[in-house]
């Protein structure tokens, strides 16, 4: 448990719990083993530039992570957008602390025996209440040439990405897998070339052929109503002629009670 206390006026101290970092080689890529102090319990104001110059007497810091939770870290190939990563964290939190030598680990450790430790002082003071507030204010007003300039980078980098992506698969088009399966995509069409005076009678033919068989169509439509008619007038004749049969029937029929 480390002693600290925000400033020199202050009387109590808050604890900030420290250990070494201890994972699976190669588990979290982010914070090395034997390099790493995890600190717990870390107050919401108390900020990464705090933790760093704290630590900073036991060994040069590389860099301080801090997370609402404990959880696996992993390097970052690029730095995080300040307008569109920006997350705000609230309560008490956790810390990572990567050293560049093992032994700040152990001297970080050591500073539990000594006397509270002061976050905030003269030289480097800590922002709170309205001063915070109106620096957090002033830090959210966008920049529109820094904003222009992340945009247009991110674009550049999205373009390039997608350009190999097509490259990769123009050279992969027709080529067979392991299995012998050939890939196919929507992009292996070609594109259509100009018409010349060939083209052109060979589509006037087409448009001829399909005005041919839209009337042969039509014929046929007109066969099957044909069709239809004849088949419904012999429906009628026989059930006239059912008809004049029951009649038939039913005059000759006489009554017979033994």
């Amino acid at each position: 448990a480390l002693a600290v206390k925000f400033a020199e006026r202050q009387r109590s101290h808050h604890c900030l719990l420290v250990k070494e970092h201890q994972v699976r080689e190669g588990a979290d890529t982010a914070h090395p083993p034997r390099r790493t102090l995890f600190v717990l319990n870390v107050p919401p104001y108390c900020g990464p530039d705090s933790l760093s110059r704290l630590f900073s007497r036991c060994g040069h810091v590389l860099s301080v992570d801090i997370c609402d939770k404990p959880g696996p870290g992993e390097k970052k190939d690029k730095l995080a957008s300040k307008f569109f990563d920006h997350k705000t964290l609230k309560g008490f939190q956790v810390a990572y602390v990567v050293f560049r030598k093992p032994a700040a680990v152990q001297a970080a450790k050591a500073l539990s025996q000594e006397g509270p430790l002061l976050i905030s002082t003269e030289s480097h003071p800590v922002k709170t209440g309205i001063s915070k507030w109106i620096a957090s204010y002033e830090a959210s007003i966008v920049d529109p040439k820094e904003l222009k300039a992340e945009v247009d980078a991110y674009m550049q980098d999205y373009d390039k990405k997608v350009a190999e992506e097509e490259a990769k698969a123009a050279l992969e088009e027709g080529v067979p897998d392991e299995e012998g399966w050939v890939k196919v995509t929507r992009k292996g069409r070609k594109p259509g070339l100009p018409r010349t005076e060939a083209a052109n009678l060979r589509v006037l033919e087409r448009e001829k052929q399909k005005r041919a068989r839209k009337e042969l169509l039509n014929f046929y439509a007109w066969q099957h109503r044909e069709t239809k008619r004849e088949h419904i007038a012999q429906l009628r004749k026989k059930f006239e002629e059912d008809k004049q049969r029951i009649a038939l029937m039913r005059a000759q029929r006489k009554f017979r009670p033994y």
